[in-house]
This record gives structure tokens, sequence and C-alpha cells, in this order.
């Protein structure tokens, strides 16, 4: 059954798919960050595993409300799969990389996320979808925020 809520089947279409693609780059990049959490060590090793258990908690809380947002647009929400294949989030083949190098592949993560966010906040803004608008503002918000923390861990 089609949802009837004021935003056209192509329009709701439309957005899901940008939600998807934000949600495909903040898997990722959960999936990574958790990574490095397990992984990192050096001299900053309390406070980066601190960090990064921050943020990947905050990014996992992210993924079901944007699922969920997808699946109000009547769309499914796409596979595992599908996810990984669409991320452009790159895929760390060495997790046994410097804090720094954590850091900056994290860093770039987070603003990955939130290029993909704002270009759903655009697409949803123009088909008057207030709701997901708002969800993208927040993302973008919070990918803003995470990338200063890592960049000040960086100077």
């Amino acid at each position: 059954m089609e949802p009837n809520t004021g935003i056209a089947g192509e329009g709701r279409h439309a957005i899901a798919d940008a939600l998807a693609q934000v949600l495909a780059d903040s898997y990722s990049l959960y999936q990574k960050t958790h990574l490095y959490h397990w992984n990192v060590q050096g001299p900053r090793f309390s406070a980066l595993h601190q960090l990064f258990s921050d943020q990947y908690l905050e990014l996992w809380n992210a993924l079901d409300e944007m699922a969920e947002r997808i699946r109000a647009l009547g769309v499914f929400a796409p596979s595992h799969g599908q996810l990984a294949a669409r991320t452009k989030i790159p895929t760390p083949n060495d997790i046994s990389v410097s804090e720094d190098a954590m850091l900056k592949a994290l860093l770039e993560g987070q603003e990955i996320v939130v290029r993909s966010a704002r270009s759903a906040l655009k697409l949803s803004a123009e088909l008057g979808d207030d709701a997901t608008a708002d969800l993208m503002t927040q993302r973008c918000a919070a990918g803003e925020k995470a990338a200063w923390m890592l960049r000040a861990h960086l100077s």
C-alpha cells in the first residue's frame, strides 16, 4: 500500500534513494569507526578509544532513524549487500595503521557522510519533505561536530 502523505511517488522514491546513500555511507563509517575503536594503539589510546566509541555509538543510533524514514516513505531499506555496494567510504585493508592515519580516515568518512546528507537535505527540501530535511539537518550537524573532534586531534 502506497503512502498518501503529500509527497508524490516519484519524489518519495528519489528521497528514499538519497537517504539510502546516506545510510550506506553512515553504515560503512560506523563499521570503520568500530574497527578502529577495537584496534587503536599508541600514546593516545585511551582518548581515541573513547572518541571512536562515542562516534560509532552516535552513528549506530542514526542508522535506525534513517532506515525507518526510508520505510515511512514506502520503500524497503537496502540490504547489507546493497549498502556495501553503494558506499563512498573507502574500506580499510590494513587495520594496523597509525593513530593519525585512523583519525584522517575517519575525518574523510565523516565529511563524505555530511556531503551525502547535505545532498539528501537539498532534495528533500525541494520536494517538501520536512521530516527528511529535519533528519538530514541533524545528520549534517552531527557529522560536522564529529569531523571537528577528529580534526582537533590532528592539529
